[in-house]
């Protein structure tokens, strides 16, 4: 049986892991390090830095893989599923050839696997051709981090708030019956379709990381600004990730 640990490593902070994930990384036989390209490799040398700073049995090896790319043209659900297929076969090539089919893996997860991160659904993929059983060790998410650094309570008093991603709020607009948004995967800064009265944006990148940056105010005039900033902080570092939350009505 191989034990697969999806391990929640928060966003980039070697400070955000839990005892239980610092645990579980040096239980493990093997740990997956997806490298996602030139223009992001400091996504890869940050799992390196957070294994060099916690790991400390030294049987636990480290193996890298090159993760496949997902189709930029199509049914957008049928590219995802591809991808998801394609990233599942790396997986378990890496498995078999880390440990045959017993042993323990670790994965580390951005923020946490259970918010806009399909790692079970490829673990679930992995399961069909290699006997697997899957744990969760859970961790900070950028949204937790987000509102740490503005230091802001997502939820008004007895009120909801919901997450989503820009592709919905670029397609269908503010979603009915809430008055707070955080808003995930938006490559294309959907805020920028809506009507800015009366909105307030809190926006971060690379937000708990040493490279963080933050920016909040009233959408009409905070907007601008954040769109400039993320041209600039792309071009710097070659890739970003950022979110943000929108309320209206304060």
């Amino acid at each position: 049986m191989i034990q697969l640990s999806l391990i929640g490593i928060g966003t980039g902070n070697p400070e955000h892991l839990t005892l239980q994930a610092i645990r579980a990384l040096n239980a493990a036989d093997l740990v997956l390090i997806p490298r996602k390209g030139a223009d992001k490799a400091d996504l890869a040398g940050l799992r390196r830095t957070i294994c060099a700073e916690v790991l400390t049995n030294p049987a636990t090896r480290l193996a890298e893989f090159d993760l496949p790319v997902r189709a930029e043209t199509g049914d957008y659900r049928g590219r995802v599923d591809d991808w998801h297929d394609a990233i599942a076969a790396c997986w378990e090539t890496s498995i078999r050839d880390g440990l045959g089919t017993q042993g323990r893996v670790a994965l580390l997860i951005w923020g946490d696997p259970s918010l806009y991160d399909s790692s079970l659904r490829i673990a679930a993929r992995v399961a069909r051709s290699l006997p697997l059983e899957v744990s969760v060790v859970p961790g900070i998410t950028s949204m937790q981090a987000l509102a740490a650094a503005h230091a802001i309570a997502l939820n008004e008093i007895g009120a909801p708030f919901l997450v989503t991603t820009g592709r919905q709020i670029r397609d269908h607009g503010w979603p009915p019956g809430v008055d707070t948004l955080v808003v995930m995967l938006d490559g294309a800064c959907a805020f920028q379709t809506l009507d800015p009265s009366g909105v307030t944006i809190w926006w971060g990148a690379y937000v708990g990381m040493a490279e963080e940056v933050v920016l909040s105010g009233p959408l009409a005039e905070a907007g601008p600004r954040i769109l400039a900033l993320r041209d600039s902080e792309r071009e710097r570092h070659g890739w970003i990730m950022d979110i943000y939350v929108l309320k209206r009505g304060l």
